[in-house]
């Protein structure tokens, strides 16, 4: 799951940098306040690719996505791009637990077998 979840949100990081230069030239936003919340943006993003294991993780990813989403009122093409971004997550979550479920299923096999021999 943590590579799943790091890679979609390291891709974010990468999508709010180029929003956030696309945001400058099109809103009647400040520069300031568009590299200030693109920043935040940003900076949660690659902090929660180290702490996608703990508790908690992941509900703040949901809220990323989420804000993220909701930037589209900034920015419209952020709708579109923070739906696709939420629907990665979910990916990410959902099949990273099935994986990591798999492979500790497998782990236990394995070990009750060695034991058994």
């Amino acid at each position: 799951m943590r590579t799943l979840c790091s890679s979609t949100l390291i891709g974010e990081a990468l999508l709010v940098l180029f929003a956030a230069l696309v945001a400058m030239q099109l809103s009647s936003v400040s520069t300031a306040t568009v590299w200030i919340v693109s920043g935040i943006a940003m900076a949660l993003c690659v902090a929660l690719c180290g702490m996608i294991n703990r508790p908690g993780a992941v509900q703040i990813g949901w809220v990323l996505q989420i804000g993220l989403i909701a930037s589209g009122f900034i920015l419209p093409t952020m709708f579109g791009l923070g739906v696709v971004f939420a629907g990665l997550w979910w990916c990410s979550v959902h099949y990273g637990r099935k994986v990591d479920e798999f492979k500790a299923a497998r782990a236990a096999a394995e070990a009750g077998a060695a034991v058994q021999a």
